[in-house]
């Protein structure tokens, strides 16, 4: 994530290299890459046992509170195909979710391909073994990086301000027309995203994860009427893990769009060259 600091660096063509990322940001920026990944497909893998969300503190054949549902039908012939239930419509998602596709062409039933998953085959132990130990990793990582953040004043630096608020039309307009300025500054649309992951989604994740843990209810029975039961919490886990992965996807194409190298080299080794007019 970019980090304003306006020091100055060297002039060359092309603008001026200014440090804009500090260790610290550099450091968990990787560490949260690393342990996303880690924690998605296991948790992926957790998802196998009971690939159904229900809204709800219970769930079972006796309750009719599902909203998703994957599984594999058998057809008369004998063949399966994958069917995904969405709030009651069902899809037909053969291939990919229910019923996969094999090397050698066959269908089998589960869940998701083994590419998906942590390991790529089932195996639940294993998978909540390596889910658990990121999440910790990720809770440390966001410990540290917010007490750093407060000291060097970065946090403060992604609350969107009023005249960032009354910059929004302008800014959402300059990326639909993937007019991208490079200052060494947050815009407001990155403002929002960052604020929203950093102080929202991961702590959300964080949050639902331990109301999904029978001995931290038992410690904190108040986190099941917050999120309003087990059930609902694993369904607003398995929802705030989606918003990251689309974050990821855009956070990839507007690395992309405003300059891979660049970018790349900000969050390396801190360095950011911004557009000559800035200077």
């Amino acid at each position: 994530m970019p980090n304003r600091t306006g020091a100055a660096g060297t002039t060359e063509a092309g603008g001026r290299l200014i440090y804009r990322q500090r260790l610290a940001t550099r450091i968990t920026h990787w560490l949260w890459a690393v342990t996303l990944f880690f924690m998605l497909l296991s948790g992926l893998q957790i998802f196998q046992a009971r690939p159904d969300l229900y809204i709800g503190q219970q769930s079972g054949f006796g309750f009719d509170n599902s909203i998703l549902s994957i599984g594999a039908v058998q057809a008369n012939d004998g063949s399966i195909a994958g069917r995904t239930v969405l709030f009651g419509h069902g899809f037909d998602t053969t291939g990919w979710l229910g019923a996969v596709r094999q090397e050698d062409g066959s269908l089998v039933p589960s869940t998701f391909p083994g590419w998906m998953t942590i390991p790529g085959y089932r195996d639940l132990a294993t998978g909540r073994v390596v889910h658990f130990f990121f999440a910790w990793v990720l809770v440390g990582t966001l410990i540290v990086w917010l007490i750093a953040s407060l000291l060097n004043r970065h946090a403060g630096e992604l609350v969107p301000r009023g005249r960032d608020l009354q910059n929004l039309p302008r800014d959402i307009a300059d990326h639909a027309r993937l007019r991208f300025h490079h200052d060494g500054r947050y815009n407001v649309l990155q403002k929002l995203s960052y604020a929203s992951v950093l102080f929202v989604a991961l702590p959300l994740m964080i949050a639902t994860g331990l109301t999904m843990s029978p001995g931290m209810d038992s410690w904190a029975p108040w986190l099941l009427d917050l999120f309003g039961g087990r059930q609902t919490a694993r369904t607003i886990h398995f929802v705030v893990m989606l918003a990251l992965v689309l974050f990821f996807l855009v956070h990839i194409l507007m690395v992309v769009l405003a300059g891979p190298l660049n970018e790349l080299r900000s969050i390396v080794t801190g360095w950011y060259r911004t557009d000559p007019e800035t200077e």
